[in-house]
């Protein structure tokens, strides 16, 4: 199944229900949809950054594997 944003998903279900879009409110989505990708992108960039000390660290790189393992 295809994933798609919450902003993608409104406005499926805005047409859904028979709600039909002018251009600007068009742009103004998309423009959401291109600052909701990239929160993620930044969450992404924030949890590589916290996690890369910790991950430099091989005994924690190993707790984390047998934590991983044993689920």
């Amino acid at each position: 199944m295809k994933q798609i944003s919450a902003v993608e998903w409104l406005a499926e279900k805005l047409k859904e229900n028979g709600v039909s879009f002018w251009q600007e409110e068009i742009e103004m989505i998309e423009e959401a949809k291109e600052m909701e990708k990239n929160q993620i992108i930044d969450f992404g960039d924030f949890i590589i950054d916290e996690l890369a000390p910790m991950a430099q660290n091989r005994d924690w790189v190993e707790e984390r594997y047998n934590y991983f393992k044993s689920e």
